[in-house]
């Protein structure tokens, strides 16, 4: 029963991820028509939530780099090699 509720979880957060997306690019697409640069076609829409994923994506990946590195305390450690770690 664990791998199921685990491969559920997923696909909730895909359908969360998924549908920001798309209110996201629902909005972006509204605004940019709004003050007046007229429609998007298909291709626009396709680049437009390529890149909205893709900066969501890139956002999240230096967060956790960032989070990483501050518990595995490389925020404290010097910057010369040659100078011995701080216990």
């Amino acid at each position: 029963m664990g791998p199921a509720l685990t491969a559920r979880r997923l696909l909730f957060r895909l359908l969360l991820v998924v549908g920001g997306v798309a209110v996201a690019t629902g909005a972006v697409s509204l605004a940019w028509t709004a003050i007046g640069g007229g429609a998007l076609g298909v291709h626009g829409v396709v680049a437009l939530s390529l890149g909205i994923a893709g900066t969501a994506a890139l956002a999240w990946a230096l967060m956790a780099l960032a989070f990483k590195s501050s518990r595995e305390g490389w925020d404290e450690r010097s910057a010369d090699p040659g100078e011995p770690d701080k216990p």
